[in-house]
């Protein structure tokens, strides 16, 4: 009897010992579980707020660009009609500065795909673009930008190809002495191959015209112009690029 009483004891006592085991297990895993919900839901808050952070840098940088290019497609446009370098039909002109309607917003969009695409690409290519990365230096590549473009209208040679030579020789200038980098050239060189093709097509049909072509239906020193130009806006996206990056890291 002694021994019946002594096993059913211990029996108890058993059960208790893996009902108590039990229970903390239960208890371990609840807390695991609510822990790791916790972290999920911080991380989850985390990416959004850091995506969010993100898409609001590009917009704003897309903004700037399509500003930026807008405003030099006005400056830039009034030169090449005022020398009559370029010819628009008299029913497609605006009054604002004298350029056809749509060449501000084409040129703004333009600089804001080339813009944003030269970080892209450095990023992608895994190097960072570190040459001269300070707005004086932007600024003084977008004043020789401009003062190629005026070269184009302003200066008198002989013929075209003489003309063209020394606008090719400047704009590989401007990218040696503001880029270096060959993400930059490569994209430059594409910039002003597709710009020119576009550009060949527009004339084409008659929506304007060139004085004195000699490359096809446009100047020879054309894609000299686009060159120069895609190198600038990319050097204005890499540096808008590069202060948003900053601005991410202090936040």
């Amino acid at each position: 009897m002694p021994r019946l009483e002594e096993h059913c004891w211990r029996r108890s006592c058993t059960s208790r010992v893996e009902s108590k085991n039990y229970s903390r297990e239960n208890w371990v895993a609840s807390k695991a579980e609510e822990m790791m919900s916790i972290i999920t839901s911080v991380l989850s808050n985390v990416y959004g707020s850091l995506y969010s952070v993100q898409t609001a840098n590009l917009i704003r940088r897309g903004l700037v660009l399509f500003t930026v290019g807008v405003f030099l497609a006005l400056v830039l446009n009034l030169l090449q009609v005022q020398r009559n370098v370029t010819l628009f039909p008299e029913e497609v002109m605006a009054t604002l500065f004298s350029s056809a309607w749509w060449i501000p917003p084409c040129c703004g969009t333009a600089a804001a795909v080339v813009g944003l695409l030269y970080p892209c690409i450095d990023s992608h290519l895994g190097e960072p673009h570190k040459f001269k990365r300070e707005w004086a230096s932007v600024m003084r590549c977008i004043a020789v930008f401009v003062g190629i473009n005026h070269a184009s209208a302003k200066l008198d040679f002989a013929n075209n190809v003489q003309l063209s030579l020394t606008l090719a020789a400047l704009s590989l200038g401007l990218w040696w002495t503001f880029d270096r980098s060959r993400s930059g050239f490569g994209l430059g060189i594409g910039t002003a191959f597709l710009a020119t093709v576009i550009t060949q097509l527009l004339v084409y049909n008659g929506v304007y015209q060139y004085t004195y072509p000699d490359f096809l239906y446009v100047r020879s020193w054309l894609p000299c112009i686009f060159f120069s130009g895609g190198v600038t806006v990319g050097n204005i996206g890499r540096q808008l690029a590069m202060g948003g990056v900053e601005k991410l890291h202090n936040d």
